[in-house]
């Protein structure tokens, strides 16, 4: 990271956008305190999000681009150990993991083993899992990638709905339509650097691209933009 700066609003959802590489997932594993920043402060609502501080993970959702999962766990008791050590209480418990399941069309395959799910299957339960306790700040890395249409639908009017209840979202895509539609502002990451934020009518406006579409403004924010060469050769 170089001189990076960022800021999510509570009721907001902040998309993470970037080429491979870019700096967005180790932005995020600090932010989540999986890893410590060499320099600098990372403070979430008054918070140090160092690594290992209970508090602190209490009070987050984390989804990253691969989930780790206990695959030798079924999906219902993955759902209820991570409810478990975030503190839901054994009254709602099981409610909640019976909604997320019917939810996802999972009721049917709650009682296996995780190993036997198909990666979309395994997002499911890693984004229920992070929304089991309904954290004050959700950090989505990818989270969307692998859902069939209906679920990823479901998860992103959640988010929106969730934003809607003064939850503060951190969420990177490599989608820019999903980008444009759900979040509230944008931040351009590329090489480590933030070189673009705002709302998305802003960002146009700081590549002076004012009519174009984000796809567009990214390639060039990101230095892409010419990529007919690339095609040509490829075309050889």
């Amino acid at each position: 990271m170089d001189g990076l700066s960022l800021a999510v609003e509570e009721g907001e959802i902040l998309g993470l956008l970037g080429p491979n590489g870019s700096g967005k997932s180790t932005t995020m594993k600090i932010t989540a305190g999986i890893i410590k920043q060499d320099s600098g402060l990372v403070s979430v609502i008054g918070m140090d999000s160092k690594p290992g501080s209970k508090d602190f993970k209490r009070i987050i959702g984390y989804v990253p681009e691969s989930p780790p999962l206990y695959e030798f766990l079924t999906g219902i008791e993955y759902l209820d150990f991570m409810a478990i050590m975030y503190g839901v209480e054994p009254s709602v418990r099981k409610e909640k993991i019976a909604h997320f399941l019917e939810a996802f069309q999972l009721t049917d395959k709650g009682n296996e083993l995780i190993s036997g799910y198909s990666q979309g299957m395994k997002q499911k339960i890693a984004i229920a899992a992070a929304l089991i306790h309904r954290p004050r700040i959700l950090i989505l890395d990818e989270c969307l990638n692998g859902l069939d249409p209906r679920s990823a639908k479901i998860v992103k009017d959640l988010l929106r709905n969730l934003a809607e209840e003064e939850v503060a979202i951190l969420f990177s895509t490599h989608v820019l339509e999903i980008a444009e539609s759900i979040c509230d502002r944008v931040a351009i990451m590329d090489h480590g650097k933030v070189v673009a934020q705002g709302t998305v009518s802003e960002v146009r406006q700081i590549a002076g691209m004012a009519g174009s579409n984000l796809e567009d403004v990214f390639l060039k924010l990101t230095g892409t933009s010419d990529l007919s060469e690339v095609v040509e050769a490829i075309e050889r």
